[in-house]
């Protein structure tokens, strides 16, 4: 099979990690509800021959710190921040706290460890729920922290393909039972915005105004999921307190489209912030010298916002160049490319892990015909998908590499095809 024989090729170079793509899913499979392959994430940045560019739209946690950002990580005063003494990170906290118009923010490692903190500080007691959507980076992405790190379990509500849920289906999840001793009790109610799985959706202000509304009336607290939500006020052109006044608690990540090195942060009311970095401290994640980091964190807040359209326009321009191919081989709803992730569908002839695999390697023919080697690097996802994210590392030009790229592995794929009838 040719994408065996691909898959094959970047194996015997060292580009991608030597594990069976095709193990985890049946043969003729069809399920839409399959989640990526995420041990291709250990393709390891490649570095071609001296005519080979590469093109890594794996994701936006691949960037480089900026040299105002490792200008400013070499002249960072630090001091202890366990002991709450790192100035640096002190004024992190505060940009940050007044830019998001809550009483407090905190430093923390990863957007993980962000949402895990949230779940625990807003579900301390041992019988408390929280509501997550079933395509969230949370359920998906995140081990299961919330269930064998805080103890607390969740429930899930479908994710929509605009990453929103049903009105009803979640005010149906919410338990009205308690202190019923056969029900858990519901404490949180949490949103992801931009949506990763769905491909960088933004959820809309009345969606957001809507769940908090249903969350009052309960007495539920809404955190949102906001490593990309810094993306969602571009794309929304409002403020970004305009979406975070629905929300009692959020994180947003620093190191994604923002560009810095680590870090996120978390932020909400006084008493959330004070119990979150007492659990921080549990979890490991009292760091001392954290300065240098969050200099580098307070550049990208402050600084890196303004050029996330740019991400936007380079991953619609890419989109736009697969439905004006021509080829049959791709479907891609413009629509649905609001920020900086693209996802699109393949037919059938050419399934994610061969497009993936073609589009990473250099072809026969192809330095002759694009004048070099083009390797992009893109992930296979779910629903027969491929995912493409944009960011502060890819420009314009290396979008349009992507698009000469993918034009041909199209054409090659195609005539393959016609080849073989």
């Amino acid at each position: 099979m040719v994408v065996r024989g691909a898959w094959r090729s970047l194996l015997n170079r060292g580009l991608i990690a030597s594990r069976n793509p095709w193990k985890s899913v049946a043969k003729g499979s069809s399920c839409v509800r399959e989640y990526h392959d995420t041990g291709k994430a250990s393709i390891p940045g490649p570095r071609g021959a001296a005519n080979t560019r590469v093109v890594d739209l794996r994701s936006d946690t691949v960037t480089k710190p900026t040299p105002a950002m490792r200008q400013a990580m070499a002249s960072a005063e630090v001091g202890d921040d366990v002991m709450g003494e790192d100035p640096t990170v002190n004024e992190l906290q505060k940009v940050a706290a007044e830019l998001f118009r809550m009483e407090a923010a905190l430093f923390v490692t990863s957007g993980t460890m962000g949402n895990l903190l949230a779940a625990m500080v807003h579900c301390r007691r041992r019988d408390d729920e929280m509501i997550v959507g079933d395509l969230s980076h949370i359920h998906v992405y995140e081990q299961g922290g919330s269930a064998y790190l805080a103890g607390v379990h969740s429930t899930t509500v479908r994710t929509q393909p605009d990453g929103t849920f049903d009105l009803t289906e979640l005010e149906s999840k919410i338990r009205h039972g308690y202190p019923d001793p056969h029900y858990p009790r519901t404490r949180l109610i949490c949103v992801e915005n931009t949506h990763n799985i769905q491909g960088g959706r933004v959820l809309p202000l009345t969606f957001l105004q809507e769940v908090r509304a249903l969350a009052d009336r309960y007495g539920v607290s809404v955190h949102m999921d906001g490593a990309r939500v810094m993306n969602a006020a571009v794309a929304q052109r409002v403020p970004l307190t305009t979406i975070l006044q629905h929300t009692h608690t959020v994180s947003v990540c620093l190191s994604k489209g923002l560009g810095a090195p680590v870090g996120t942060i978390l932020a909400g009311p006084k008493a959330f912030i004070s119990q979150a970095r007492r659990y921080r401290k549990a979890l490991g994640g009292g760091m001392r010298q954290a300065g240098i980091i969050a200099a580098a964190g307070k550049v990208a807040l402050l600084e890196m916002s303004g050029r996330l359209e740019e991400d936007h326009h380079n991953a619609r321009t890419f989109a736009q160049a697969l439905l004006s191919s021509g080829s049959p081989l791709f479907t891609v709803d413009m629509d649905c490319v609001e920020t900086n992730i693209l996802r699109f569908f393949l037919d059938p002839r050419l399934g994610p892990d061969e497009f993936c695999a073609r589009m990473a390697q250099v072809g026969e023919g192809e330095e002759e015909e694009l004048g070099q080697g083009v390797q992009v690097l893109m992930f296979p996802h779910f629903g027969n998908s491929v995912r493409a994210v944009w960011h502060l590392g890819i420009s314009s030009e290396e979008t349009q590499l992507a698009v000469q790229k993918m034009k041909f592995v199209a054409a090659q794929v195609l005539k393959e095809t016609v080849g073989t009838q």
